[in-house]
């Protein structure tokens, strides 16, 4: 009683008072010395009498709170007695604890005292118990410093990717603010490439990189809000709504960069298609006034006879009428040259100064005609004779041939149509033309008809050199020769323009023909395909009437093809012909092809499953009504009318069927053994004809091993073996022949020649 009352008091006033997480004071001073000797090799606190008889978790804690005592590592297990005394020793010595154990009888006892133990364990912890609130103070303070490092780590984080990302478009918008092509087509082609690389491989990670921005600041704040911090405020320039504003700059600069870039590459197009006009238009002009100046800058008319002067007069004449033709061509090449300037042509300056030149060239050739026409009527006043006819010829005939030199060009124009009115406004504008063939028909005889008459005149007159027009380099064969190459050129051209225009109604008959009948065989298709899934459901009538009707579709299917392989002839003209759009009809051959494709399979599938469900009814004698049942009851639960049911659906129409599968453990069970039946392949949906099998061997009899070989027992008449004459007796030949071939012979004690083992 007294040695109960002493503990009572070690309990209230030693040991009581000791609390861990809210524990009892025996489980809290246990739990602490689990955590104050965990670290130690060779420790394993779990109770209070076991666990401390070799002395090492006396050690652990003296070293784990005084580790200058004494030193772990030379520690061993196997020297109880002696850690049980350096460790009471150095607690009575330095620690101010009492000897209250002793170590013999902690060695000698199976199982110590475990309120003794206690009782010391007590003072330890008493001992060391300002040693544990530093401890928890430093582990508050860890975990709010832990908590601040976490925060500035994601503070520095937000300030670095915001800061990367910030440079990032600052680095970039430049590059698609910036407005510089070079006046290249080329170069804005490649512009153009970059900027798909850069929307392609550059952008995306930075697109990442902004999202990760956003979630590490939205998570930052959330963690100083749960902790009753400040928010973050991002420094100056750095915030989301400065990032937003900078990415939408980004956006903007996108946008506008690539409507620049489309909208140079057109600009450069037109601008390449201007220069080669004008190089075309330049390399004609030049050509023409090839020698013109010199020509011009001579004086040769001084010292000419007089017939030779007013022969060189007219001759002038001609050229200044010639000069005069040439005035639309220079304004022409002007007018591009300007076009090219406006649009800032690369190579404007080259353009610039070849327009020039031709401007200059064009001045100098204007002021040396007047000049020598000037020197020319200064000299016309000794001389006395013109030839009117040569001079008539040259200035009607040069106009003339300008005409045929523009008329014969055009009529050899190439041109691409695609459309009938395309065509069409090419016949009536070359039916335009052919109208004022009559006038020029005119001009022709009248120029013809001058040569005519100056060689008459100078036959009757005997004049030397009449012959020889002195006023042009134009003859009556040159301007014979174009005009009939002209007349030769336009039936030519009627036929090239009357042969597209077939070209175009024949594309356009093909056009209708195939939409014609494409719109008969799009829809025949369509409504054989809704027949024959309507049969597939299998709700018509019998079997064999389905069989039947199913029969006479797939011979309306091979009887329609011909209707198919029409539509493939003229799909072939169609392709053969570059046509690529028909707007008289929603079907392609493509999908033409694809619907026939699927019906073929959809009439040849169903057959089949139409097929397998008669044999399976005849082979499992159940009846019609059955069979109507099971298919009423499976397309019930076929939502999709796919001809397919996926496990649930499956199960309900288990359940609806009468079969008794419930939710508890035993009914999941037995539907995953009905489903590994009716789905052996586990692919996840269970068909009709496994459906239809499943059902029949459950509603039919079916012939066991046992029922088999006691019909051979009767046919051998109770024999253990049966004879091959046996057999071809009672069954058929073929058959019984099947049985001889396959049956091992009967070895029994008892066995005859032939004798057949059934068994």
């Amino acid at each position: 009683m007294t040695l109960g009352m002493i503990w009572t008091i070690i309990l209230r006033f030693a040991i009581q008072d000791i609390s861990v997480e809210e524990m009892t004071a025996k489980e809290g001073l246990l739990l602490w010395c689990q955590r104050k000797t965990a670290p130690y090799k060779n420790v394993n606190v779990q109770n209070f009498h076991l666990s401390w008889r070799d002395g090492l978790a006396f050690c652990a804690l003296i070293h784990r709170h005084r580790p200058d005592l004494l030193d772990y590592s030379k520690l061993s297990k196997d020297n109880p007695l002696e850690n049980l005394n350096l460790a009471f020793d150095i607690a009575e010595k330095y620690l101010d604890i009492p000897r209250m154990l002793d170590p013999e009888d902690l060695l000698t006892n199976e199982k110590p005292d475990e309120r003794q133990i206690m009782t010391y364990v007590s003072c330890y912890y008493h001992a060391f118990q300002g040693a544990m609130q530093a401890e928890m103070a430093a582990n508050r303070i860890c975990k709010v410093l832990k908590v601040n490092q976490d925060n500035e780590r994601l503070m520095e984080e937000y300030e670095r990717l915001a800061s990367d990302l910030l440079e990032w478009i600052r680095r970039t918008l430049p590059w698609l603010e910036s407005r510089q092509s070079g006046n290249s087509l080329v170069a804005v082609q490649k512009k153009l490439e970059e900027y798909r690389e850069y929307r392609r491989k550059h952008k995306p990670p930075r697109v990442e990189q902004k999202a990760k921005l956003e979630t590490n600041f939205n998570t930052l704040q959330t963690k100083l809000r749960l902790s009753n911090r400040p928010a973050y405020m991002p420094t100056e320039g750095r915030m989301i709504t400065d990032i937003q504003r900078a990415w939408n700059g980004l956006l903007g600069c996108e946008k506008t960069f690539e409507e620049w870039l489309l909208a140079e590459l057109m600009r450069l197009e037109r601008l390449e298609h201007l220069a080669k006009k004008f190089k075309h238009k330049a390399d004609i002009h030049e050509a023409w006034t090839s020698g013109k100046e010199e020509m011009l800058s001579s004086q040769d008319y001084k010292n000419c006879k007089i017939f030779e002067l007013k022969a060189m007069k007219k001759k002038h004449e001609a050229f200044e009428s010639d000069l005069a033709a040439h005035q639309d061509r220079v304004e022409q090449i002007a007018a591009i040259a300007q076009e090219l300037n406006a649009l800032d042509y690369w190579d404007s300056a080259a353009v610039n100064g070849r327009c020039q030149k031709i401007c200059d060239q064009w001045d100098r050739l204007g002021t040396l005609t007047q000049q020598r026409r000037h020197g020319m009527d200064e000299a016309e006043k000794v001389l006395e004779r013109v030839d009117s006819l040569h001079l008539e010829f040259a200035k009607r005939a040069a106009p003339f041939n300008n005409w045929l030199d523009g008329t014969r060009e055009d009529l050899v124009d190439m041109f691409i149509v695609h459309t009938l009115d395309e065509i069409q406004g090419l016949i009536d504008a070359h039916a335009q033309f052919k109208a004022t063939l009559g006038e020029a028909d005119k001009e022709f005889t009248s120029i013809i008809s001058l040569i005519h008459e100056c060689e008459s005149f100078a036959k009757q007159y005997n004049v030397p050199g009449a012959t020889i027009n002195p006023y042009t380099n134009l003859t009556g064969k040159d301007v014979q020769s174009k005009w009939n190459e002209v007349k030769t050129l336009v039936p030519q051209r009627d036929q090239t323009l009357q042969d597209e225009l077939k070209k175009q109604e024949n594309n356009e008959a093909l056009r209708r023909q195939f939409a014609e009948k494409s719109n008969q065989v799009g829809p025949w298709i369509e409504r054989q395909m809704d027949a024959v899934a309507a049969i597939g459901m299998g709700m018509q009538g019998s079997l064999e009437e389905q069989l039947s009707r199913l029969r006479e579709y797939e011979e309306a299917v091979y009887q329609f093809k011909p209707h198919l392989e029409e539509l493939e002839r003229i799909n072939q003209q169609i392709q053969e012909s570059f046509v690529f759009e028909n707007r008289y009809t929603q079907y392609t051959m493509e999908t033409l092809r694809v619907g026939w494709e699927q019906l073929v399979t959809s009439v040849n599938r169903t057959i089949n499953e139409v097929e397998n469900q008669i044999l399976t009814r005849d082979s499992k004698g159940i009846t019609q009504e059955q069979l109507n049942e099971f298919r009423a009851s499976f397309n019930h639960f076929d939502k999709s009318r796919t001809g397919r049911l996926n496990p649930e659906e499956f199960k309900n129409c288990l359940i609806s069927l009468g079969y008794s599968v419930g939710q508890d453990k035993q009914g999941e069970i037995d539907f995953q053994r009905i489903l590994s039946i009716v789905d052996p392949n586990a692919s996840g949906y269970v068909q009709f004809d496994c459906f239809l099998d499943f059902m029949t061997r459950e509603s039919t009899d079916v012939d066991t091993a046992e029922q088999v070989i006691d019909s051979f027992r009767i046919l051998a008449a109770d024999k253990p073996y049966i004879l091959p004459e046996e057999l071809r007796r009672e069954l058929p030949p073929d058959q019984a022949e099947y049985c001889i071939q396959r049956m091992q012979p009967y070895s029994g004690i008892d066995a005859v020649q032939g004798a057949l083992d059934y068994m």
